[in-house]
């Protein structure tokens, strides 16, 4: 659960799935996944580890993120309401730009944004062979700082067996996959294939909040005595319609929970009739399109019994855009248009392209009582922005020539450390004792140069807003801690600081709310945690408690710009503390019961209110929540289990949280509680190794609810306006299964 690293919801820590070694091959084939990023057993920091199982129960449709909120502490965020399309995670109530995620070390995270887009690398979850989640600074990772957590992930093992599957899926709201892999086993003693190929589709439980992912994963290993090599590659291509500007609690009442406007515009014609009696239309390609190729050489050598070396080189493409309608769009906002109309209908390309290439490095020597690993890592990451107007209504194409906005970013991002996990005491009275240690230098140089997409409207005249960004920092995050084996029962304590720079969006949209000109400061994390768990063959237990204190965090105003991301403000002093409780008790061979718990206080202290437009602005309004940070979260799951028939329930419950930081009704998600039940019986056939049919009922009892949403404040004409939107989720609905497994 904490130190030891316990299953999800549902699997019990007393019954692990472990699979049979036949030859030395097999085990050198494993070894190839070993990665730097993971905590160990012995490691003092809060994690948890998903099990194969719960893996794949989670792979049939929904994005990754679905499978990471049964572990503590997380919550799963959806656009479309049914768990695919734009999700996201929050870990102790800090959002995703927060929390490292790697795959074999090498980090998923946008050096731009810091944010993860599932929809990026579709099906990520049918190719990962294990995910470990670590709770607040974690060990040292390669890529942004984790400030609420962190997630490595592992490719799949490759097989020395020929195997195969082929998987479909459809359900509610035409929900559909199709999925089929294939390994070519053991050649010539050393080399192994491996592919996957993937189509995921769905029109969406919002309005028009349609889905269409195709994705791929391709591997090839070899494996010799003492040297193992896997080069892959992994991506996707996404189509997702837009749909992030939510919808707000008037709009519901009066167009039900799907609306949303995205694309939508007024029209004389138009075969769409609110309820208000507006005809409207909508754009049929108001969509997000991104093409991602990532690419990963990992390397391990062994050089003795106590040496090895881990690299890997990595390379990932990607190119997107936004095809966005803009209703009655403001010209003057456009520079590049020869026009003296004032306002018209658009259609505007937002377009980005990027190139991320890098080296992950790091020794490792293991003697009886001492490990220590040391490496580092760099990288460099280019990507132009730039915007295209297609079609203006009313202009001809020679009045629409070049970009209206266009800027660059290059960004290094490299570091250097070591760790040591020291056994002063082993054995004597089945007691251990370990030590640890783990010290990270990084350091990062981020530049960003030419024009935003911001439309500045200035006693001269209206400019596109101008970028110009040259920072370096440089940050020590030493980590330290202890940790006490006897018998059944673990106790581990450590201390911990952690650095993250701003995002490109903290810069380039302060703008928006800041009374000033200044640049945002970087964050820093002083983290505590204090751990203790049990493990016997049928009941497992723990305890975390953890303390995070924080200088200048960038906490959310409740504000998006118009890609979706958070707009943030540095606060000087704020802290998250909390205690997460979990437990595992296999009741008989065929029933595992489990369940966590987190509770939490989450403050800035003394909370100046520092937003330009705000009612309360320049006010000390004292020590107040922290936004997007619920003060209880809690599961509950029930794995059931008989020859080849399997259930499992789970029910998630999460607290009210504020979208601002002034702590205000108006502008909060009410808590929710949320019930999936998932079915399913495997046959073992002859002709097949297995064929599994398997349905999910997701939220069970029809629970009315949002996930997510963001909200502001600000004054007009002498009155206060409290603006919220929020992103409605699916009733009842469910997902049938078969997967062939040969």
């Amino acid at each position: 659960m904490a130190l030891f690293g316990t299953m999800p919801m549902g699997v019990s820590a007393a019954e692990p799935h472990h699979q049979q070694l036949d030859t030395t091959r097999v085990y050198e084939m494993e070894v190839v996944e070993v990665i730097t990023t993971n905590a160990k057993r012995t490691t003092p920091v809060a994690h948890e580890n998903l099990t194969h199982e719960a893996l794949v129960r989670n792979s049939y449709g929904t994005d990754l993120p679905s499978a990471l909120a049964l572990t503590p502490s997380m919550i799963a965020t959806n656009e479309t309401g049914i768990g695919i399309g734009a999700t996201s995670i929050r870990l102790r109530g800090t959002d995703a730009t927060r929390i490292n995620v790697t795959v074999n070390g090498v980090s998923l995270n946008n050096p731009d944004s810091h944010s993860v887009y599932w929809y990026d690398t579709p099906d990520l979850i049918s190719s990962v062979g294990t995910v470990q989640v670590q709770r607040g600074a974690g060990v040292s990772t390669n890529g942004t700082g984790a400030f609420g957590g962190a997630v490595s992930m592992t490719t799949d093992a490759l097989t020395p067996d020929f195997r195969g599957s082929a998987s479909l899926s459809y359900g509610s709201y035409n929900t559909n996959k199709q999925a089929i892999q294939l390994s070519s086993g053991l050649m010539r003693n050393h080399w192994v294939l491996d592919a996957r190929l993937t189509h995921i589709g769905s029109d969406g439980y919002i309005e028009r909040g349609s889905t269409d992912l195709k994705s791929y994963m391709a591997q090839v290993g070899y494996y010799g005595d003492k040297t193992k090599i896997k080069l892959l590659s992994y991506g996707g291509l996404a189509k997702t319609y837009l749909t992030y500007n939510g919808v707000s609690k008037e709009e519901m009442e009066l167009y039900g929970r799907r609306y949303h406007t995205s694309g939508q515009y007024e029209t004389s014609d138009g075969e769409y009739v609110l309820a208000d009696g507006t005809h409207v239309a909508y754009h049929d390609d108001e969509t997000d399109n991104y093409l991602q190729i990532n690419n990963q050489l990992v390397i391990n050598h062994s050089f003795n019994k106590h040496w090895q070396l881990n690299t890997t080189l990595f390379y990932t493409y990607g190119y997107g855009y936004y095809n966005q309608y803009k209703d009655d769009a403001w010209l003057a906002g456009y520079t590049n248009l020869a026009t003296d109309v004032e306002q018209a209908d658009v259609i505007r390309n937002k377009i980005m392209r990027n190139h991320l290439g890098g080296v992950n490095m790091a020794a490792e020597y293991n003697t009886q009582h001492l490990d220590l690993t040391f490496g580092g890592s760099w990288s460099y990451y280019r990507c132009p922005h730039w915007g295209e107007l297609s079609w203006v209504d009313g202009l001809d194409n020679g009045s629409i020539g070049g970009r209206w906005y266009d800027n660059d970013v290059e960004k290094q991002d490299a570091n250097i450390f070591a760790r040591a996990d020291w056994t002063v005491l082993r054995g004597w009275q089945d007691n251990e004792l370990h030590l640890f240690g783990d010290l990270q230098y990084r350091y990062v140089h981020y530049k960003a140069w030419g024009t935003n997409d911001n439309a500045i409207w200035g006693d001269d005249g209206v400019y596109m807003q101008p970028i110009d960004v040259d920072k370096k920092y440089n940050f020590f995050n030493p980590r330290l801690g202890i940790s006490y084996i006897h018998h059944r029962h673990n106790v581990y304590a450590s201390v911990a600081v952690a650095h993250r720079e701003p995002t490109r969006s903290d810069f380039t949209d302060r703008y928006m709310f800041a009374s000033d000109d200044s640049y945002p400061e970087p964050e820093r994390l002083l983290d505590f945690e204090l751990g203790y768990t049990y493990i016997s063959p049928r009941l497992t237990l723990g305890i975390n408690l953890y303390y995070m204190q924080y200088h200048n965090q960038l906490v959310a105003t409740g504000m998006v710009n118009d890609g979706d991301d958070a707009l943030n403000v540095n606060v000087d002093n704020s802290f998250r503390r909390g205690v997460e409780l979990m437990a595992s008790w296999r009741t008989t061979k065929w029933l595992t019961l489990s369940a966590n718990a987190t509770l939490s206080q989450n403050k800035i202290r003394d909370y100046v209110d520092e937003l330009r437009d705000s009612p309360t602005y320049g006010q000390n309004l004292g020590d107040m929540t922290i936004s997007y940070s619920p003060s209880v979260m809690g599961a509950f799951s029930a794995d059931f289990h008989v020859k080849g028939f399997a259930a499992m329930w789970t029910t998630q419950y999460v607290g009210k949280q504020y979208f601002t930081n002034n702590e205000i009704e108006a502008l909060s998600l009410d808590a929710y509680c949320v019930t999936n039940l998932d079915l399913s019986y495997t046959l073992t056939t002859k002709q097949a190794t297995s064929v599994r049919f398997g349905v999910t009922i997701y939220n069970l009892f029809s629970t009315l609810y949002e996930s997510n949403g963001y909200g502001y404040s600000y004054m007009w004409d002498g009155e206060r306006y409290d603006e919220a939107y929020y992103f409605p989720q699916a009733p009842i609905h469910c997902l049938a299964n078969v997967t062939v497994n040969f």
